[in-house]
C-alpha cells in the first residue's frame, strides 16, 4: 500500500513510551575521550551489517555515528551513508576518517534531513542515548514507505569469567540495550524482529585501558578515580593476557530492526528512488 493510502493518521505515539531518560552528562562526556574511542572501540560483523541495511546499495542515515565504527563498514558495502553525531570531537575523526562521506552535527531527535528521504536509519551503540518521544518520530518522517529502522549493540560475552571480572570492574552502565518495548510502544513500526550475532575483538594492554577509558561511566569518574580503575584493568590484562599475543574479548551483537508503518503526511512532495540521484541539499540541511 502506497503512502498516500495509509490509514496511519499520524507520526505521533498513540501509546505512552518507557525509557530510562538518557544523563546528559554523560552522553557529553564522548568529547573528552573521543580519541581512545576511536583507538579500542570495536566495529560490527559484517553478516550483521547486512543483516540490518541489506546487500543492495540504499540511502542510509547512520545516528550517533561516533568516530565511524559502523559507517565505515556501511561504505564498505557500497551503501549511501550520511552520517551525524550531536558530539563535534566524535565527527571531526569521523571525517578524518571517511572524507568521501557527509557527515553533520545532528542529534536524532532534530534531524536536518527531508521527510522520506532515506531507506535505513541505522543507530550502533547510541539508541539508548535518544529521547525515544522525539527520535523516533524523526526516524519515521524520514524513512520512504517500508524503510527500516536498525539498531545494533555490542556488548561483552560475560559468561567467561574473566570478562566477567572485567564488567565489574568497570561497573554497570545502566543501560539496556534492547529496544524492542520502546520501538513497539511507538505504533510508528513493525514488529520488531532481533538477530544475535558473535565475533572476538583482537587487544593489547594498551587497547584494553582505552577500551575501558572510553566508558561513560568511566569518563565522568574524577582523575583519581579514573585512575584506580585503568590500575585494576592493567592487573587483570597481567593475569589473564597473553603477553605479545594480546587477548581476545568475546562479544555478542544484538541487532533489532522495524519497518515504518504506512502513514498520511500532510502535503507529501515527490518521493526520490534513486540514491545516486539524491544529492546532499536534498537529504542533509547542514552537511559539511
Amino acid at each position: 500500500m502506497d503512502a498516500e493510502q495509509a490509514v496511519v493518521p499520524c507520526l505521533v505515539a498513540s501509546r505512552p513510551m518507557s525509557a530510562q531518560p538518557p544523563d546528559p552528562v554523560r552522553a557529553r562526556s564522548f568529547g573528552r575521550v573521543a580519541d581512545a574511542y576511536d583507538r579500542a572501540r570495536p566495529s560490527y560483523p559484517l553478516e550483521a551489517v547486512r543483516w540490518m541495511a541489506g546487500t543492495e546499495p540504499v540511502q542510509v542515515l547512520e545516528l550517533g555515528a561516533g568516530t565511524g565504527k559502523l559507517t565505515e563498514t556501511l561504505a564498505s558495502l557500497g551503501h549511501h551513508v550520511l552520517a551525524t553525531d550531536p558530539t563535534e570531537q566524535m565527527l571531526r575523526l569521523l571525517e578524518a576518517h571517511l572524507p568521501r562521506t557527509p557527515a553533520a552535527l545532528a542529534a536524532a531527535e532534530n534531524l536536518p534531513v527531508a521527510s522520506r528521504s532515506v531507506d535505513v536509519v541505522l543507530s550502533a551503540q547510541a539508541f539508548h542515548w535518544f529521547d525515544p518521544q522525539r527520535a523516533l518520530p524523526e526516524a519515521a518522517r524520514v524513512l520512504r514507505s517500508g524503510g527500516l529502522l536498525a539498531v545494533v549493540w555490542n556488548s561483552r560475552d560475560e559468561r567467561i569469567p574473566w570478562v566477567k571480572r572485567l564488567g565489574a570492574i568497570i561497573g554497570d552502565s545502566g543501560h539496556e540495550p534492547d529496544p524492542t518495548q520502546v520501538i513497539d510502544a511507538s505504533g510508528l513500526f513493525s514488529t520488531v524482529e532481533s538477530r544475535t550475532f558473535r565475533f572476538w575483538q583482537p587487544l593489547n594492554r594498551e587497547s584494553l585501558r582505552d577500551l575501558v577509558a572510553s566508558r561513560s561511566n568511566v569518563a565522568v569518574l574524577s582523575d583519581v578515580e579514573r585512575d584506580r580503575v585503568l590500575r585494576k584493568v592493567d592487573n587483570l590484562y597481567d593475569e589473564y593476557g597473553r603477553g605479545a599475543d594480546g587477548m581476545l574479548l568475546p562479544y555478542q551483537t544484538h541487532a533489532y530492526r522495524a519497518r515504518v508503518l504506512p502513514r498520511v503526511d500532510p502535503e507529501p512532495g515527490p518521493e526520490p528512488t534513486d540514491p545516486d540521484e539524491l544529492g546532499t541539499d536534498a537529504l542533509l540541511i547542514d552537511f559539511r
